[in-house]
């Protein structure tokens, strides 16, 4: 028996969720979160097999919650569940150590083989995600360029931005000019828009 953790912050597609792979005669649901934060904790109380992870969850994201399993659970795999198949996101997955990469619209039947596939040791990513992933433009921006451009697309004011990530104004402005310059943008909004298309965000 597969032991799965499923992590979703949406409460109908993780009931929907369950009730499809408790059709599955060979996986079991021990666990299931709606938080980021609540991933590691109920992964040690339940010692899952595979963690499925929404990649945009309340408190951590799903990408961080994977780095947490991989180090604190390495026997538990996890298998990432993304509405946008950013090739950027599939990048930060594969430095997670995540072996599963799946597009929420993907046939529901996939996802119980793709969990399958992961506990077995595989590695599960759509071809065409990954083929864009190695033929897109690399991202220029660091992580903390990245967190600091989010805000900015969420809409947050210079001083929001400094006190969510424990910065300072000064160093936020530095931040965005860097940003700027790196993607030859003309403002934040311009750059916000082209890390958008370029699926860096």
């Amino acid at each position: 028996m597969i032991r799965v953790l499923l992590a979703e912050d949406m409460h109908l597609i993780r009931g929907a969720l369950i009730a499809l792979l408790a059709l599955e005669p060979d996986l079991e649901v021990v666990a299931e979160v709606s938080t980021g934060d609540a991933v590691l904790p109920a992964a040690l109380d339940h010692r899952p097999d595979v963690a499925v992870l929404d990649v945009d969850m309340p408190g951590i994201d799903g990408l961080t919650a994977a780095t947490a399993l991989a180090e604190r659970l390495p026997d538990c795999r996890a298998l990432i569940l993304t509405a946008l198949g950013r090739p950027e996101t599939l990048r930060r997955a594969l430095t997670a150590q995540v072996r599963g990469f799946m597009l929420k619209d993907s046939p529901p039947t996939e996802l119980a083989d793709a969990i399958r596939r992961v506990a077995a040791g595989e590695l599960v990513i759509d071809a065409q995600l990954a083929a864009a992933a190695i033929t897109a433009r690399p991202n220029p921006l660091t992580e903390r360029e990245a967190e600091v451009l989010r805000l900015a697309a969420e809409g947050a004011e210079l001083a929001e931005m400094a006190s969510r990530l424990h910065l300072t104004k000064g160093t936020v402005r530095n931040y965005l000019a860097a940003i700027v310059t790196k993607l030859d943008a003309r403002n934040r909004i311009d750059a916000v828009r082209i890390a958008t298309e370029a699926g860096w965000l």
